[in-house]
């Protein structure tokens, strides 16, 4: 079989992947993050979505050996990780990978897991095929951006497909053919937009579970024999034109070698259950704690992508009324920073309960106001592959304070 160098090196890279010739930073980040995501698991099982979408999976799901978090509940590899990785994705807290603009977490992960206990693997063999699924979900990711999101692509719905593709790929063995089409079947699944941030919407909580599910049947369908196109990635009608409407040149393909540093010693945890993009505001925001008051105007230069999702171009930044827009909305999140009302999981579980106010009376509201988001393209360039805040607050006095 002959592949193009893109398809080929993708393919390489999770046939050639050995656990005894991992660095060590590698093998211990793929330790924390799977301590990370099953945490998650546990801790957004019980949210709504998540218990509508168990009840769901108890009614349809395949019998298996694979166990769904904080239930017990047993079932397919595939079924198991749907939920798993639902659960992982469903409060925003999730780890993420700047270059992407994506989460791999809570679909690598749960298919490892799941796929692990339904072969009875070995601890060596979950982390191999974790490892592979973070590589592949990443580095394609990292081709795609920053293009991928700021077309109103969900980069973690499109990526899921390909990471519990190779998931399995590493873990069952394929060779590197069999590889191939996995992974290009993968493609055939692959969907999901943003426009949870500007209207709402549980479905999104589920977007990881989707792919990670899909993924998982892409590489069972190879397993059977099914063949996908061997252009996936590179052809005139594969992943990258008509997603992203790039041209991979086939020099990229170094991108997938083994001589290439892990991406997964590039995720983050988050420390805040919001879009990811919002982060370095929060912290920002933390030197104007107590000073509320004394602010007469708050500009935020933003990354052209992030606008998309938490700024000018998401309809209900300034005016939230959903979960899902409370936890994409720039402003809000600046502004419940300052007042020092927390930006976490108790502060977004309290605005379900109805003990968060954000109406637009409250000082949340009333500060959210004052800002203005200004897209500033050099922080695109400056600062490629990162998520930066530009922070500058006038006060009351005159003064000008740039953060």
């Amino acid at each position: 079989m002959n592949l193009p160098p893109l398809e080929e090196a993708v393919a390489r890279l999770v046939t050639d992947l050995r656990y005894d010739a991992l660095p060590p930073e590698a093998i211990a980040g793929a330790r924390q993050l799977m301590q990370d995501q099953l945490a998650l698991q546990v801790g957004s099982a019980s949210l709504p979505w998540s218990q509508a979408l168990l009840a769901l999976a108890k009614r349809s799901h395949v019998p298996g050996k694979a166990r769904v978090a904080a239930s017990g509940e047993r079932m397919s590899a595939g079924d198991a990780a749907f939920v798993n990785g639902s659960f992982g994705h469903g409060f925003e807290y999730d780890d993420a990978h700047r270059a992407s603009s994506s989460h791999p977490g809570s679909c690598v992960v749960p298919a490892a897991l799941a796929l692990g206990e339904e072969m009875g693997a070995t601890m060596g063999q979950v982390i191999e095929g974790i490892i592979a699924g973070y590589e592949v979900y990443t580095r394609i990711g990292n081709l795609a951006a920053p293009q991928l999101l700021e077309k109103g692509w969900h980069p973690h719905a499109i990526l899921s497909n390909f990471g519990a593709a190779a998931v399995v790929a590493k873990m069952r063995g394929f060779n590197r053919e069999r590889t191939a089409h996995a992974l290009s079947i993968a493609l055939s699944h692959a969907s999901g937009t943003t426009e949870y941030t500007s209207s709402g919407g549980s479905i999104k909580r589920v977007h990881a579970g989707i792919g990670t599910r899909n993924g998982i049947r892409a590489a069972e369908m190879a397993e059977a024999g099914l063949t996908g196109p061997t252009t996936f990635l590179s052809g005139s009608k594969g992943f990258f034109r008509t997603f992203v409407q790039k041209d991979i040149p086939a020099s990229e393909a170094a991108r997938f070698g083994a001589g290439e540093s892990f991406e997964i010693t590039r995720v983050w945890i988050k420390p805040y259950c919001c879009c990811g993009i919002n982060h370095a505001y929060i912290d920002g925001a933390r030197q104007l704690a107590n000073r509320a008051g004394q602010i007469e105007a708050i500009e935020l230069g933003i990354q052209s992508g992030g606008d998309v999702v938490i700024g000018n171009r998401n309809a209900n930044a300034f005016a939230p009324k959903t979960i899902e827009h409370l936890q994409y909305s720039l402003p809000f999140q600046f502004a419940l920073s300052v007042l020092g009302k927390g930006n976490g999981y108790e502060t977004h579980s309290a605005y379900m309960r109805g003990e968060l106010d954000i109406s637009e009376d409250s000082d949340v509201a009333q500060l959210a106001r004052r800002v203005k988001i200004t897209v500033k393209p050099e922080l695109d360039t400056a600062y490629a592959g990162k998520w930066v805040a530009d922070i500058t607050a006038r006060m009351a006095d005159g003064e000008e304070e740039k953060l």
